[in-house]
Parts: structure tokens; sequence; C-alpha cells
């Protein structure tokens, strides 16, 4: 209990600094003129035996100091100010959070050392079989070709006979439609332009050439 201590007399009074070197931290009481240290607190855990609060009061603590040679001490440690007492508890308990941070991720690094690594690579003589068959489905099927550009009433457009330039200046009328027996499909050599005769037995333009215009 702090009640118990002679605060309006303190045997030493001065400034207060919290170090850290590794997991340990360090309070270091000192001067407040010259920066001499009067003693310090090394801290390996908190909350623990090394810092402990009274149990009347926020701005008051029993530290234990060292001296380096194995010499303790457990000593009464108090702030005038309450936001002081708040800053000393704020900066043990941040610098324990970054300790059990820092401790986690080396856990974590060493777990995934150890565990087994994923061998991905192909053993001797291993072989591995593709499925495309969805892929030629996609492309059209096997053995399929390209549809041809349709014309007028779904047929194919051909070229225009060889030599066939009327003197007049008209245009030869289309071709019609071979015709088709029933049940036979239409193939390229149904489509196809008939080869001239020798001496063709009509005029192919018919009552086309004697039209007007």
């Amino acid at each position: 209990r702090a009640a118990e201590w002679q605060l309006d007399q303190p045997a030493w009074s001065g400034r207060l600094r919290i170090t850290a070197k590794g997991s340990t931290a360090f309070i270091k009481l000192e001067d407040k003129s010259s920066g001499e240290l009067f003693a310090q607190a090394p801290v390996e855990q908190f909350p623990g035996i090394a810092v402990e609060g009274v149990t009347d009061s926020s701005r008051y603590f029993v530290i234990r100091i060292e001296d380096g040679n194995g010499r303790r001490a457990f000593i009464g440690l108090g702030f005038v100010d309450r936001g002081d007492a708040f800053d000393f508890n704020v900066a043990l308990q941040d610098h324990f959070k970054w300790v059990r941070q820092q401790s986690e991720l080396a856990r974590q690094a060493q777990d995934l050392e150890q565990g087994p690594k994923l061998d991905l690579g192909f053993k001797e003589g291993q072989t591995i079989k593709l499925n495309i068959a969805n892929m030629k489905k996609k492309e059209g099927g096997t053995g399929s070709t390209r549809p041809r550009p349709a014309g007028a009433g779904g047929l194919s457009l051909l070229p225009p006979p060889p030599g066939g330039k009327s003197s007049s200046g008209e245009r030869p009328a289309p071709l019609s439609t071979p015709a088709q027996l029933p049940g036979t499909p239409i193939t390229d050599s149904l489509l196809s332009w008939p080869q001239p005769t020798a001496a063709p037995a009509a005029d192919v333009w018919g009552d086309f050439a004697k039209a007007s215009g």
C-alpha cells in the first residue's frame, strides 16, 4: 500500500526512462540534471514480479532494481501526475506486445521450414493425360469446315462464265437453280458452271439479248 510510504519525503527524485534491448525492457532512474544512472530494473515480462502496482493507487508501483552483480532490491516508485503513470504502463505493454508478435512470426516461419515441402516435379517415367474433347467441340467438331457465304436463296454464288460478255452491254441474267431429284443433296458438282461445248445448239441469252435497256 502506498499510504504506508513516506510520500511527502521521497528518498530520491529524478526522471524515468524506459529502454529496450532485445526482448527485455529496462526501467532506468536517472538524475534529472546530469542524466547519471541511479538504478535500473530489467523487465523480462509484464505484468510480472519486476513491476507490480499497489492496491490503493494507480500512480504508485513496486519495481525490482538490480546492480548487475546479482544484488536485487524492491523499491517503491510513484508519479506526481496520473498521466505519467498511464504512459509508464502503456510503454511496457506496447513493448511486450511487440515481443509476442515477433515470437509468433518466428514460430510460424519455423513451422514452414520444418513442414513437408510440396514437390510438383515429374518423377522419372511419369506421364500425364490431357482430355481435349471439349476443346474440339468448341472449335466446330472434328473434320468440320467453315460454312460458305450464302447468296440469295441460300445458294453459293458462282463466278460468271468465261467469254460470255454481251456486245450490247446488257448484263446476263442469273442462271436458274439446277433441277434436283427428290432426296438428292445439293453438291458442288451440281452447282458448278457447265462447261461450254464446241457448237452450242441455241443462243445462251435467249430473249434477254433483244430486250431494250
